[in-house]
């Protein structure tokens, strides 16, 4: 073929099929050039890690809560003994100044009762009281009157953690009368109220700090600890291939109380390394102590850890195959072999050509394509970008062209498979039971690609996948 001979084909086929032919029959120069095989050079993969947030919820019954308070609230609240002026009256031309006795007392009428909303919790106790007057000496003795009423105290919190872990209920209260106690003598009615209230807020001040006093023996800190010991252990998330989770927090964050009509519900942010391992388990990672709380946040933030899936170059190389298989047969050549391996960050495609009448199983003359990797993450496959042929010789570029085409645009490898068994997989694990009463819930619900490796046995897709991850107790 003479050098300015050209190449009519209008279908992209026929052109392969003309180029392989036109590539047996150039055998000298085509063949030195194209034999110039890039070298072996795969790229070094570590352990994958990012910077992620796991949620640590401790929930609390809040009727065990009240119960606890209740206990430290005596049945009785006020006891009232007061001497009172109760008449003031002018009987015919006589002004008459009569005292009386008051006695009585106020009790606890039914349960302490706690329910939240929001970052609140409320609580309400009946009290009930019997409040009766008596003139105070002979002469007044017979003035007497007698009242009962009921009232409801009520008292609203609102939990904070301080930076040593403590607790604080930072509570408010106070008490409504349902119809205030009122005595009536010789037709005039005198308000009790003021004669009870003041025991009552003393009791109040005392029930306060045993309330407060409650919600320090829910160990709060301790459960925090025991919480963030086990973030630390290592997690397989799966077996095939095996990849270990190991985490490392480094901070911690309060990221609110909420509360509903049964449970009291405290929430944290711990933050730090998640790393990925694939092969053997990771080192252990000390825990370290529990450190101090940081700045509050809202809410925990999202989970994330990085997926690694792996494509091996025996896939790739099938799926090559199968496309020059499909091709159009060309006449009197073959392409006996295919070869893919990494070079310096990009992915080799060796092809090995010969004649029909060629027998010997090593005939043939290799032509090597380098090229990068694309990923479609939505479609979850990968492809071949930007190939181009590996020689010096001007005439073989062009007949090798139709070849690199085809291969860049109609071969793709599918990964969605083996990433739908990793996801699965890793949720299935990130969900378990835990020591001391404690639990794992996790579910990664989205990826999205991070970086794209070509170490020696295959291309490796990381995928930064999202989602949640909470350790829970007494939920």
């Amino acid at each position: 073929m003479k050098p300015h001979h050209k190449i009519y084909c209008h279908p992209i086929r026929r052109c392969i099929g003309a180029a392989l032919a036109a590539v047996v029959l150039i055998r000298s120069t085509c063949a030195a050039s194209a034999a110039e095989k890039p070298p072996l050079v795969p790229d070094t993969v570590m352990p994958f890690s990012t910077d992620s947030r796991i949620s640590a919820s401790i929930e609390f019954d809040l009727h065990t809560l009240a119960a606890d308070i209740e206990r430290d609230i005596p049945r009785r609240l006020a006891s009232v003994n007061e001497k009172i002026s109760c008449v003031h009256k002018r009987v015919l031309f006589l002004r008459v100044n009569a005292n009386c006795d008051v006695w009585g007392y106020v009790e606890r009428s039914g349960p302490v009762s706690l329910y939240g909303r929001g970052d609140h919790i409320y609580g309400s106790v009946p009290i009930h009281g019997v409040l009766e007057g008596q003139g105070a000496n002979r002469i007044t003795s017979r003035i007497h009157g007698e009242t009962e009423a009921s009232a409801t105290i009520e008292a609203e919190a609102h939990p904070r953690l301080g930076r040593d872990w403590s607790l604080d209920l930072n509570v408010g209260d106070g008490f409504r009368w349902s119809e205030p106690p009122v005595l009536h003598v010789m037709g005039r009615e005198i308000p009790l109220a003021k004669y009870a209230e003041p025991r009552i807020q003393a009791q109040l001040r005392i029930v306060r700090s045993r309330a407060r006093a409650a919600a320090r023996r829910l160990n709060l800190r301790d459960k925090a600890a025991i919480a963030w010991r086990h973030a630390f252990e290592p997690i397989q998330l799966s077996d095939q291939p095996a990849i270990w989770l190991q985490l490392a927090p480094q901070n911690a964050a309060f990221a609110g109380v909420r509360a509903d009509a049964k449970v009291l519900r405290g929430s944290l942010e711990l933050t730090g390394a998640a790393t990925t391992v694939v092969g053997q388990p990771p080192s252990p990672v000390t825990a370290t102590s529990l450190p101090l709380l940081g700045h509050d946040v809202d809410e925990p933030g999202t989970f994330d850890v990085i997926l690694p899936v792996k494509i091996g170059y025996d896939t790739i190389r099938d799926r090559l195959k199968q496309a020059v298989a499909a091709m159009p047969a060309v006449q009197g050549v073959s392409v006996r072999d295919i070869d893919v391996y990494p070079s310096s960050g990009k992915l080799v495609l060796g092809l090995r050509i010969a004649k029909a009448s060629e027998t010997d199983p090593a005939d043939g003359k290799w032509i090597y394509l380098t090229g990068g990797i694309q990923v479609d993450a939505d479609g979850h496959a990968v492809r071949f970008s930007d190939l181009a042929v590996i020689s010096d010789d001007d005439a073989l570029a062009p007949l090798i062209a139709p070849i690199t085409a085809e291969l860049g645009s109609k071969v793709s490898v599918d990964y969605g498979i083996a990433y739908e068994n990793l996801l699965n997989a890793a949720n299935s694990r990130l969900t378990r039971s835990l020591k001391d009463g404690f639990r794992m819930e996790g579910h990664l619900s989205s990826a999205q690609l991070e970086k794209i490796y070509l170490p020696a046995d295959g291309i490796v897709i990381a995928l930064r996948a999202s989602g949640t991850l909470k350790i829970l107790y007494g939920m």
